[in-house]
């Protein structure tokens, strides 16, 4: 009798026309984990099918992390506005300036027009990041768009960091090796071919983005992951230590061997060895590009690879607590928009290193002002 009581109960839901998310939300409370509405890394919804899936998990963050993320909708909105005004007109001056002197290029000059191209693709792009993280990570322009930003903002920090280290290469063959014959014969074509097969390399490490950067659902919001999705997240561990040992260490490493050379040089007197050195305005530019260049490097791209780095390994780890995570997530996240300034300081180097520049921008500052002082006058 008792069985057939049981049985004749009808339950309102069963067990597995429940979902995942209810389920495990009736099973445990996770409102301490954070109080932000937007989950940025839960686990999928089909890795636990069944109530037996949900007790065999050992570990409470195993089954869902919810990160503390509401510091994305200030500070990323805040400081992607600022890059995107400065960015825009600064790049769009340069690559007029070098422009209107294209018969006369130099090799520098050829190396900071394809630097200059590199920060106006991917400022171009801001605009759709902004509304992005100002709308609390809702992405409603499609998979493709949230592939392409995420691929333009790699491809133009490694590409950025490429050509920097193609600069401080000429810079250091002109200072350490004045007498060089193949530098000399070298000439513009030479250059370009070098500049389109850095291209064709930041190309090549950047094309996975299109695979591991997707669109997900998170509390009914489309969102755009900019490594991965969480499910990958493994899968893009090799990958992304790879681009960071090959797009950053390496180039990083050559670049500060180059500097401490050149400055090894550049502290001896003019005569040495019967060579004679650059002149003193020559000098001065070299150490000019030396500490600018070793700024960039210093504020944009060191703490971002390094935070970076540090956030890949936390997030594979298969046993790391979610308030680890939630660490590691914030600080490389708080180092994102160090990595989108070199946009805007890239062209301050342009200004830094080319005296005659300078010298214009100082005459056409002064035109303006005159102008400015003639209308208030009248």
């Amino acid at each position: 009798m008792l069985l057939q009581k049981l049985e004749n109960v009808k339950m309102p839901y069963s067990v597995n026309s429940l979902p995942t998310e209810t389920l495990i939300s009736k099973t445990f409370s996770l409102d301490f984990f954070s109080t932000s509405l937007q989950p940025t890394e839960p686990y999928e919804a089909h890795s636990f099918g069944s109530v037996r899936d949900v007790h065999n998990v050992s570990g409470l963050g195993a089954l869902r992390c919810t990160y503390k993320e509401d510091f994305k909708r200030i500070l990323l909105p805040a400081v992607y506005t600022v890059v995107f005004l400065l960015g825009l007109p600064l790049n769009a001056a340069v690559i007029l300036k070098i422009w209107r002197t294209r018969p006369n290029w130099s090799k520098n000059n050829i190396y900071m027009l394809n630097l200059a191209l590199a920060d106006l693709f991917y400022v171009m792009s801001l605009p759709l990041l902004i509304y992005n993280y100002g709308s609390h990570d809702y992405w409603p322009f499609g998979e493709f768009a949230c592939k392409l930003v995420r691929f333009q903002f790699y491809s133009n920090l490694h590409g950025s960091i490429l050509f920097l280290t193609c600069i401080s290469v000429q810079r250091y063959v002109g200072i350490c090796h004045p007498l060089a014959v193949w530098h000399k014969q070298s000439g513009r074509k030479m250059t370009w071919g070098i500049c389109a097969g850095v291209w064709l390399v930041v190309i090549l490490m950047c094309a996975p983005t299109f695979h591991f950067a997707a669109t997900g659902i998170q509390r009914n919001r489309t969102v755009c992951y900019d490594l991965s999705t969480p499910a990958r997240s493994v899968d893009y561990y090799p990958y992304g230590m790879c681009l960071t040992f090959l797009g950053f260490l390496l180039p990083f490493m050559g670049v500060m061997v180059c500097y401490c050379r050149m400055a090894h040089i550049l502290c001896r007197p003019v005569l040495y060895q019967g060579v004679s050195m650059a002149t003193g305005e020559k000098r001065d530019k070299a150490v000019r590009m030396i500490i600018v260049v070793a700024a960039v490097f210093c504020i944009s791209f060191l703490p971002f690879h390094l935070t970076k780095t540090m956030y890949l390994v936390i997030r594979t780890l298969p046993g790391a607590p979610c308030e680890t995570r939630n660490l590691f997530s914030i600080i490389y996240k708080s180092t994102r928009p160090f990595a989108s300034m070199n946009s805007f300081l890239d062209p301050i180097l342009f200004y830094f290193t080319q005296p005659r520049y300078r010298r214009s921008t100082r005459k056409f500052v002064r035109r303006v002002a005159t102008l400015r002082d003639k209308g208030t006058s009248v």
